[in-house]
């Protein structure tokens, strides 16, 4: 069968038109396949072999999106139990209130490590925030600031959709990807705390949290060990493969985790309302996914990537820019991490890698990349933080340029230790 190339100005035209009508609020999934379509047609494919091409890559997505389903078990396990808010509960009660902030960032950085969604990571531990920012005066800005760069910190050592996109993306694996991000990721934490610090003063006080007694106490929460058994087992799996060279796929590492972390908390008659809960959650994540797929596969059989490549070369930049730059402008298009990794990863991982760039080396950077721009307002994890804290639309723009300094702190780590020094 003949390979159909398509040019690197129709892809672009193409990725471009589905970048516009995600801004203008159009379902994402239908705007990645109308751009797809069109990249292919404008690129010199015909009808068929623009189908064929969107078709290819959509296939080339299904072990991702299995994989991701999979894990909607430990998700809806570790939030219908209430695991996730002992968790946080726990990491705040133990740092205090003296360093308030820095726990509230390290509480949402590991419940989106534990697998936690950031967005569901954000809303379970702004109650407890915006009791704490209460008490000691803290505006809402320095707390939605805490907890974003938490959660941009976990995500990039989580076993969550984006961490399995860039996995399959670069042909690593789950556990190679979550331990690339570990230093980046315990920077990014400080860094988070230090600069929420700064902003304790500005944006709105907090007068009402809204919040029930429930969500500000600890009562009728599962015990931590409990809470956390589930995790932990699902890490031990994955991480049987790199210690031990034993292979568990996360589509069996995570889902036995939530069942196991659900037995251990003494809710398994719930079993199917659970499960069902995590799938919803996933569900739409999967779709997009798909749509990912359909416009990857016109983008990576175009010269596109090659065009990239040798503007780099032309400037004298050094070709592994390519991953963290992919990661970046990826994540501003969707204003997600989860397609902005999968984006990339699927577009541009053969370029990064035929450059010389190791796989592991790039599924970092590029990880990273998308987390700088994820938070921008044409995308729901803008709306659902701010919402998290009753803060305004005009407060939650101002917290932009903060939350993208995280994401290029999360970024210059991850590229100095895997581009300039090789990893």
């Amino acid at each position: 069968m003949e390979v159909v190339t398509v040019t690197a100005i129709g892809a672009l035209l193409g990725l471009l038109l589905a970048i516009l009508l995600i801004f203008k609020k159009f379902p994402v999934f239908y705007a990645l396949f109308i751009g797809a379509l069109f990249g292919g047609l404008l690129g010199g494919a015909n009808l068929s072999e623009t189908i064929s091409l969107m078709t290819n890559g959509a296939q080339g997505m299904i072990t991702s999106i299995l994989r991701i389903l999979a894990a909607g078990i430990l998700a809806g396990v570790l939030i219908k139990t209430r695991s996730a808010a002992a968790i946080a509960h726990a990491i705040i009660k133990g740092l205090g209130s003296e360093r308030a902030l820095l726990a509230i960032a390290l509480a949402t950085m590991i419940l989106t490590f534990v697998g936690v969604f950031i967005d569901i990571s954000v809303i379970t531990v702004a109650p407890i925030a915006l009791e704490i920012g209460k008490e000691l005066g803290y505006s809402r800005t320095a707390l939605l600031m805490a907890m974003i760069g938490g959660g941009k910190s976990g995500n990039i050592i989580s076993p969550n959709p984006n961490s399995i996109a860039v996995s399959d993306g670069f042909g690593v694996s789950l556990t190679q990807v979550m331990l690339a991000g570990l230093i980046p990721a315990l920077i990014g934490v400080m860094f988070t705390a230090w600069l929420a610090k700064r902003l304790i003063n500005k944006g709105s006080q907090i007068e009402q949290t809204g919040t029930s007694r429930d969500d500000q106490t600890a009562e009728n929460l599962p015990y931590l060990w409990k809470a956390l058994s589930g995790p932990i087992l699902a890490i031990v799996l994955l991480s049987l493969r790199p210690l031990f060279n034993i292979m568990i796929d996360p589509m069996l590492a995570l889902p036995l985790g939530g069942l196991f972390g659900l037995i251990m908390v003494g809710h398994v008659k719930h079993l199917q309302e659970y499960t069902q809960y995590g799938l919803s959650k996933m569900i739409n994540v999967a779709i997009i996914l798909l749509g990912t797929g359909l416009i990857a596969g016109v983008i990576t059989n175009s010269t596109l990537g090659d065009v990239l490549t040798n503007s780099l070369d032309s400037l004298g930049l050094p070709a592994y820019l390519l991953a963290p730059l992919a990661g970046i402008f990826m994540s501003a298009a969707t204003a997600s991490t989860t397609s902005g990794s999968a984006v990339g990863s699927a577009v541009f991982s053969p370029t990064i890698l035929s450059s010389g760039v190791s796989p592991i080396s790039g599924a970092a950077m590029l990880h990273a990349g998308a987390t700088v721009l994820d938070h921008l307002p044409h995308g729901s994890f803008f709306h659902a933080t701010g919402g998290s804290v009753s803060a305004d639309f005009k407060e939650c723009l101002k917290l932009i340029p903060y939350e993208s300094l995280v994401g290029f702190v999360l970024t210059i780590v991850s590229t100095s230790i895997y581009g300039v020094l090789g990893g």
